[in-house]
């Protein structure tokens, strides 16, 4: 399984940008995505959760500005971010944990991390 997140650049403030993670392999379903994001010389933080459900979680930093999303039956999760602030400049992480499929009909869960995708936001 291979996470591929995407979609970071740099905007000015009050601009939005749209993030992507796209999960590939033998993957049987997705448990929940989570997006983190984290700045120079800060602690990784949780930006928005969401579950196989549909139930979202957001940092309070965030609620209202960034919606996380995902078509029913696909394995790209969105992030959609507006009113951009410069405080919001960080990497942004995915993680999804998930149902992997092996040969027969072995399946584990498993977590995995993509790559960053540096987003910047000018003042």
């Amino acid at each position: 399984v291979q996470l591929q997140a995407s979609g970071g650049g740099s905007v000015q403030a009050g601009g939005s940008l749209r993030l992507s993670c796209t999960a590939s392999g033998s993957i049987r379903s997705i448990n929940s995505v989570t997006w983190n994001r984290q700045a120079p010389e800060k602690e990784r933080e949780l930006v928005a959760v969401l579950t196989s459900g549909g139930s979202t979680d957001y940092a309070d930093s965030v609620k209202g500005r960034f919606t996380v999303s995902r078509e029913q039956g696909q394995k790209t999760t969105y992030l959609q971010m507006n009113s951009l602030k410069p405080e919001d400049t960080a990497v942004y992480y995915c993680s999804v944990d998930l149902i992997q499929s092996y040969s027969g009909s072995y399946a584990s869960r498993r977590s995995y991390s993509g790559q960053g995708t540096q987003v910047t936001v000018s003042s």
